[in-house]
């Protein structure tokens, strides 16, 4: 068994008032030598990640004592289901996993949309349409034609008061909200080549716009964040 590096004996009173027993178990522990450098590496993310479940368990109020799922997203996105997930009297514990960065493309998307027009702007996520809207924004609300991938997508837009909505107009929405269905189904006007512009994460996939491109789009992708581990201890 590997060990755990850098414990303390308060750490371990620590880890070992904290009961892990509500969650599902964790696969079995990696193998590893007490020579390799990676597996000592391995080790200690595993031995912070049970810490900083340890230290967010202590600070919960007593009626969370006992969370029975751990919510992993973003730090301050996670507030809708835990809030589901408390009327139906399931306690949840928010340990974020993840955090957005925003890459240089998010800086050059406000330019782009002010120099050019495109016959639609595709937004495949929320947090895709959080950093367009910024740029959209700022780049003085031009009027663009938006198509998402689905709901959840399309819901950052009902926010708009009715002023920028004259600007912005979702109007497309494939019939299943997966990406190759959208490349698929997205309207064609068929004035020329139909342009579109792509502002995604720098880890999505290229099924939309090879699609697009397929169907005779032309097709411009700018990847403006990318997804990134939270740092859960320092």
């Amino acid at each position: 068994m590997c060990p755990l590096f850098g414990a303390s004996s308060t750490q371990e009173k620590k880890m070992a008032a904290f009961s892990l027993s509500n969650f599902s178990p964790v696969p079995a522990a990696i193998q590893c030598s007490s020579s390799s450098s990676s597996s000592q590496l391995r080790s200690r993310r595993i031995f912070l990640k049970i810490e900083a479940f340890a230290s967010f368990s202590a600070n919960l109020p007593p009626s969370s004592s006992n969370p029975k799922v751990v919510v992993t997203r973003e730090r301050g996105k996670n507030g809708k289901l835990i809030d589901a997930l408390a009327t139906r009297g399931i306690t949840s514990l928010e340990l974020p996993l993840i955090q957005h960065t925003r890459l240089p493309d998010s800086d050059k998307l406000s330019s782009v949309l002010r120099s050019t027009s495109f016959d639609w702007i595709i937004i495949t996520s929320p947090e895709a349409g959080v950093v367009f809207l910024d740029a959209w924004k700022a780049a003085g609300t031009p009027k663009v034609r938006v198509g998402v991938v689905g709901a959840g997508t399309a819901s950052v837009f009902e926010k708009l008061q009715p002023p920028s909505k004259q600007s912005l107009n979702v109007a497309f929405s494939p019939s299943k909200a997966i990406g190759k269905v959208l490349a698929a189904e997205l309207p064609n006007d068929g004035n020329g080549r139909c342009t579109a512009l792509y502002p995604a994460s720098a880890k999505a996939g290229h099924e939309i716009e090879e699609g697009l491109a397929k169907r005779g789009f032309e097709v411009t992708r700018l990847n403006t964040y990318t997804t990134v581990r939270e740092i859960l201890y320092k």
